[in-house]
Order: C-alpha cells, then sequence, then structure tokens
C-alpha cells in the first residue's frame, strides 16, 4: 500500500513540485528620500514554486515594487534573505527578467526584432543569429509577428508592453518579474494584456512575480495571491486560488475571494475597484 501524503491537498501538490525556486524569509526592505530613511516592508517571507503565477497584491505604498526590485537584485535587504535557487541574490542577472509599468522600456531606435534579441547578445546567451531566430518566435507567441520590423514609436501602449513580455521571455529566466506592466493601459486593453498573458503561460509554463494593486487582477492571473499590508508592507495572508477545468476561478469562487480580500485590506471601508480590470 502506498504513503498517502501528510497534510493537506494543497501541501501535497506543493511537495510534489519540489522546492522553492525562490524564498524570500523576514525580508525588511528600506530606501532613503532626500529627507527620510523609508522601511518598505518588514520581515516578509514567502516561497514561489516553478511556473507559480505569484502575485504580490496590496495598496499603493506597501513595498510591492521595492521587494521586486530586491528580487530582482537591486536592492538588499536590511534583515533576512532572498535566495534564488538556494543561491542567495546579491544582484542582477539574466536569471531574472523585469517587466515595467512604463511604455518607454524599450530601445526607441531599435525594431521590435533588435529589442527582444538585444538582451540575448549583449549577455553573450546566444549568438546573434540565434537570437534573432528565438526573437522571432517569441515576437509570433505575442502575435506581433508582422511587426517584427516596425519601431516603437509605431506599436500602441499594449503591443509595446508585448514585446517588453517577449523580450524578457526569450531569455527564458527562472522567474519573469511583472511590475504591474498593465496599469497604465486603458481599461479593454488591459483586460485583453491578461488573457494574453494567461494564454502565454499555458504555452511557456514560466515562473512569474507579478505586482499589482488590483483585486480582480490578482484573482484573475495568479494561482497564489500574498496580500500585504499597507505601509510598511508585512504578510496578511497567502491565499490559493481553486480553479476550475477550464483554469477559470468560479463566479461564487471569485466574489468571495474578492470580499475576503476586500475586507481584509480595508475592514470597514471597503472601497469597490472599477469594473474594467
Amino acid at each position: 500500500m502506498l504513503a498517502q501524503p501528510a497534510g493537506t491537498p494543497v501541501e501535497a501538490a506543493r511537495a510534489a513540485r519540489g522546492g522553492p525556486v525562490l524564498r524570500v524569509e523576514g525580508a525588511t526592505l528600506q530606501y532613503k528620500t532626500h529627507r527620510h530613511l523609508v522601511t518598505a516592508t518588514y520581515r516578509v517571507g514567502f516561497d514561489v514554486f516553478a511556473a507559480d503565477r505569484f502575485i504580490l497584491l496590496g495598496p499603493s505604498g506597501c513595498g510591492k515594487s521595492t521587494l521586486l526590485k530586491a528580487i530582482a537584485g537591486f536592492v538588499k535587504p536590511v534583515e533576512g534573505s532572498i535566495s534564488l535557487h538556494d543561491r542567495v541574490v546579491d544582484r542582477p542577472g539574466p536569471d531574472r527578467m523585469m517587466v515595467f509599468q512604463e511604455f518607454d522600456q524599450l530601445l526607441p531606435w531599435k525594431t521590435v526584432r533588435a529589442n527582444v534579441a538585444f538582451p540575448m547578445v549583449a549577455s553573450r546567451k546566444y549568438g546573434r543569429r540565434e537570437a534573432l531566430e528565438r526573437a522571432d518566435h517569441y515576437i509570433g507567441l505575442v502575435n506581433l509577428g508582422k511587426f517584427a520590423d516596425t519601431y516603437p514609436h509605431q506599436l500602441s501602449g499594449g503591443m509595446k508592453q508585448r514585446v517588453a513580455i517577449a523580450r524578457a521571455m526569450a531569455m527564458e529566466p527562472d522567474i519573469l518579474l511583472m511590475d504591474e506592466p498593465f496599469a497604465s493601459l486603458d481599461a479593454l486593453t488591459r483586460r485583453k494584456m491578461q488573457d494574453e498573458l494567461l494564454s502565454l503561460w499555458h504555452q511557456v509554463r514560466c515562473t512569474i512575480v507579478f505586482v499589482t494593486h488590483s483585486i480582480e487582477e490578482a484573482i484573475l492571473l495568479g494561482n497564489r495571491i500574498l496580500v500585504l499590508s499597507p505601509h510598511p508592507g508585512r504578510v496578511r495572508a497567502l491565499l490559493e486560488t481553486r480553479r476550475g477545468a477550464d483554469g477559470l476561478v468560479p463566479s461564487e469562487d471569485f466574489r468571495a475571494l474578492r470580499e475576503e480580500i476586500q475586507q481584509m485590506l480595508f475592514g470597514e471601508n471597503i472601497v469597490q475597484e472599477g469594473a474594467g480590470i
């Protein structure tokens, strides 16, 4: 008789996929302004596993973006540690690629193809010919094959974000870090980009850490959601989304989880988010 896994079904499933890709342990992060030393997060800890769509959710100022920058290696914890595959993160590296909110993250003098190929060539991970071939492949995955020879100023905001995602994914990083990449888009384009990101994830099964302050976006995109308190960010809860056979969160579960998170973050002062998320 086979031994049964201990713990809850969630714990059993987690054990089956092995150890974490990313581990954040008791991370306190600070940064300086011209007047103050700001504590962005206080003793935050969590694990991210392979193929997670892991969401960092919380109100503005809770340290979400600072935490993402620390995972990327741009900010060092003053307390605690961050490790990737059991190696302490102490600097940026091509094993962690970021997609930012801003539309101007592309090189304006390079075509879409050249933008996507650039980090592969610059890091010497691939030769120029192979980098261009891989660039075309990932440009195709984000449905921009017809625009490979165009320049950023000829693209819409959503198209620019697709290029940024293709560029990051082409490097095949251990983790794709996304800092509110759809926040500056109009509501319809934002929803389309969310659907396209899910579709892309189903094709490549990459590991994503995604920052948002939208509860709806967190539930729609994430399989695991870390809820952070207002400044300084502390862990309020780590939630797992239950999805149906179609990969979507059933509407009743969606509403219940949204209300739970709203109550957690706002208590009696609940503010409904826009419907076009």
